[in-house]
């Protein structure tokens, strides 16, 4: 299933079904079935046809929605060696706790409001008639250590446009694990359609800003004092690249 596809389906069991895994992010058959309360034959027949259509994968026994992202990638930079990849919904721990590291610096604000909302919704990869997000990482093993998120609204004025968030852990930067992120964020994006990619940043977060600009970004506006971090005013730098 493609990010700007709109889920739909044909019949109300369908969307039932379809609806409560994405909700829920990788649920067991059995919990699906009890949870829609629809008997085995019937049920079995629905994700059958859901699995079919390009709506729902299913990996030992447990049913998630099948957003096209491609596999994984192996790579060795310096003696580390790193794999990029379509994040999964084990990965929601530890895509919170790299986050919520990073912005301790206060210089990612963005970053830890996707961080809030992960862990309030306990979800990561969403795609319904209001939204589609995505997210990739790079793990040292098995280890997340880094991630690329991207997040368009579905509403048909908007949905040219992707926001992006992208960050390595402290320890990991300088190996080039960063580049790979956004390159398969950005790469995924061009191919589910989207037109524009955009970041907004601190001003205060120069490195950031430089590592945006040497990947293409360019600053579209400024919104002087949007910030309040450590009881000063902070302009914010909103970010762009078209695909």
């Amino acid at each position: 299933m493609q990010a700007r596809q709109k889920p739909e389906f044909g019949s109300p069991d369908h969307r039932q079904i379809y609806e409560y895994v994405e909700q829920n992010g990788l649920v067991e058959r059995q919990g699906v079935m009890e949870a829609v309360g629809m008997e085995q034959d019937q049920f079995d027949h629905e994700v059958t046809i859901l699995e079919r259509d390009g709506y729902l994968k299913e990996h030992d026994g447990a049913l998630y929605v099948a957003l096209e992202a491609g596999t994984a990638e192996e790579y060795r930079t310096d003696g580390v060696e790193y794999v990029i990849r379509p994040a999964r919904q084990e990965d929601l721990s530890g895509i919170i706790g790299v986050i919520q590291r990073i912005t301790e610096e206060k210089m990612y604000l963005v970053a830890e409001s996707v961080a809030e909302q992960l862990d309030y919704e306990g979800v990561l990869i969403r795609h319904n008639d209001v939204e589609t997000r995505m997210f990739f990482v790079a793990t040292v093993n098995d280890d997340v250590v880094g991630w690329a998120h991207l997040e368009a609204p579905e509403l048909e004025k908007l949905s040219h446009a992707a926001k992006l968030t992208v960050g390595v852990l402290g320890e990991y930067r300088r190996h080039g694990i960063g580049s790979h992120l956004l390159h398969r964020g950005l790469e995924w994006a061009a191919a589910q359609g989207y037109r524009k990619v955009y970041n907004s940043i601190p001003a205060t977060n120069q490195d950031a800003g430089t590592f945006l600009e040497e990947h293409g970004f360019e600053t579209e506006a400024i919104r002087k004092e949007h910030y309040m971090i450590d009881d000063k005013f902070v302009a914010e730098l909103m970010m762009a690249k078209s695909l």
